[in-house]
């Protein structure tokens, strides 16, 4: 067996933003996710998310000082992190692609860079009240902390786009756009592409996309507005 895959893929983005339609879509074109979860009270179609995965991360913002909802100043992947980590991708070492998805993945990444130099990415992102009204449903999160949460999601990706492109999509767009664009994903990544009939995206699923808004944050509008424009 190899040490690792062969290709490693990451799927960035916030929580609630549309990481989990975005993963399903990639592993019905063949990407392996390993023993992923398909379903949970808040994703009837499952996080897709590695357990193994979520709980290295916790792991290692708990050592930092911080938690998912409580992002540390400074992240320190201890000597356990890199081993359980290396042993985590050893797991799956005759696999071609594997790719994993969770969103604590944006605030651990530099020891996964370190790791694998040749991390691929794919990145998606979600409009700022639409996560914040996902973040109050399921965890009770008030609209100004659950901006705060956004802000600082969103600055690492667009900054780690910034550093060295990747595909990143909108979880704002309809249906039909969406699927076009994770097409597009496919073909850049190599996988297979899903016939017509068998799409992941459920648009009955998705929830909070619109109604009136207080004004946003000056510093979140902007960076919203950075990141269409880095879009697909």
């Amino acid at each position: 067996m190899r040490e690792r895959p062969r290709r490693i893929i990451a799927i960035l983005g916030m929580h609630r933003s549309g990481t989990s339609c975005l993963t399903g879509s990639l592993q019905e074109a063949g990407l392996e996710l390993g023993e992923a979860h398909t379903w949970n009270p808040w994703n009837r179609k499952g996080n897709r998310e590695n357990q193994a995965f979520v709980d290295l991360h916790d792991s290692i913002l708990a050592a930092s000082g911080g938690a998912w909802d409580r992002p540390p100043r400074r992240v320190r992947w201890l000597p356990e992190h890199r081993d359980q980590a290396r042993t985590l991708l050893s797991a799956y070492g005759d696999t071609p692609a594997l790719g994993f998805k969770d969103p604590r993945c944006l605030l651990v990444l530099a020891g996964w860079k370190a790791l694998a130099p040749d991390l691929e990415r794919v990145g998606i992102f979600r409009h700022p009240d639409a996560v914040a009204d996902s973040l109050f449903t399921r965890n009770q999160i008030a609209r100004e902390d659950a901006l705060s949460l956004w802000y600082a999601y969103n600055r690492l990706l667009y900054r780690e786009y910034r550093r060295r492109p990747f595909p990143l999509l909108c979880f704002d767009d309809g249906e039909a756009e969406f699927n076009r664009k994770v097409d597009a994903v496919v073909r850049q990544l190599g996988l297979q592409t899903v016939a017509a009939p068998r799409r992941f995206y459920d648009n009955e699923l998705k929830t909070h996309g619109g109604g009136p808004r207080s004004r946003l944050p000056w510093k979140v509008r902007y960076l919203y507005h950075r990141l269409q424009r880095a879009s697909l």
